[in-house]
């Protein structure tokens, strides 16, 4: 339906997000440690591990994957990007009340 695609979306930001959490708590951390830890399977953790070193939030190393260059910058700005989506979602919300 309409948000179908916004939903698959959260979804996979959540997953990346928890995999984040992980290494940034327990790096440097291997794929199969990560699958543990996270309960997720290793395809899903590998694509997130690629999906976070590509925006510099993780970075590999020879024990495991580790907290990349950009981490800070981003946890610096995740409440207010975070509030920014809540902002829209009531916008969205109060538009559906009108039907």
């Amino acid at each position: 339906m309409l948000f179908d695609q916004v939903n698959r979306e959260l979804e996979l930001a959540q997953r990346h997000l928890e995999v984040l959490k992980v290494v940034i708590e327990r790096g440097p951390i291997g794929i199969l440690k990560l699958a543990e830890e996270t309960r997720m399977p290793t395809h899903k953790v590998r694509y997130s591990l690629r999906v976070l070193e590509q925006e510099q939030l993780i970075k590999p190393s020879s024990h495991g994957a580790i907290a990349g260059d950009s981490v800070g910058k981003f946890i610096s700005g995740f409440e207010k990007d975070i509030d920014e989506f809540i902002s829209r979602v009531e916008v969205i919300k109060n538009t559906g009340k009108s039907f």
